[in-house]
């Protein structure tokens, strides 16, 4: 399962969100995708952990928690259209 990140601050780096999810486990994939035009983040990330349990825990506990001064949006990732 992957787990999606959105409404995250400008500010926030991979590093911060590694930093962040390994307090539930370890965090094998961590992606922030970039506008293609212009290469400035898009303000969600997708990060993956080491099982399911540790991953629901991670939604469960960080769903709308205000991170880095903005109420992040946790849950899990749908397939790419």
């Amino acid at each position: 399962m992957t787990i999606f990140i959105g409404n995250l601050s400008w500010d926030a780096e991979r590093e911060d969100l590694i930093h962040l999810f390994s307090q539930y486990g370890e965090v094998s994939k961590c992606s922030m995708p970039l506008d293609r035009e212009t290469g400035r983040k898009r303000g969600f990330a997708f990060v993956d952990l080491g099982n399911a349990d540790e991953e629901k825990k991670a939604i469960d506990d960080l769903q709308d928690v205000e991170w880095m001064g903005r109420a992040i949006s946790v849950r899990v990732a749908e397939p790419r259209r």
